[in-house]
């Protein structure tokens, strides 16, 4: 059984070469287009993450699915808030 949307997957070197090293993504997957591949490949669409877990782009890869791994979901940041300065009077 392969990815489904929503997934969230790491895709590196062992996914395809074009992802080694730094060009490895965290990528959540928004759909599994039904196009002809290679035996073992598959075509994913869906969104490149930052490691805040925001989606910087849009993409469709091309992966061995032996290759995919889940992702550990990102985890947030607490929101700073402004403080006000307290003047002493």
């Amino acid at each position: 059984m392969g990815p489904s949307p929503g997934d969230l997957l790491t895709i590196d070197g062992r996914a395809s070469v074009q992802f080694a090293g730094d060009r490895a993504l965290t990528f959540r997957v928004v759909s599994v287009p039904d196009l002809p591949t290679y035996h073992g490949w598959i075509w994913l669409s869906g969104y490149v993450l930052d490691h805040r877990g925001l989606a910087t782009a849009k993409r469709e890869v091309y992966v061995q699915l032996a290759g995919l791994r889940p992702a550990l979901p990102p985890t947030p940041h607490p929101r700073r808030t402004a403080r006000r300065a307290v003047r002493a009077g």
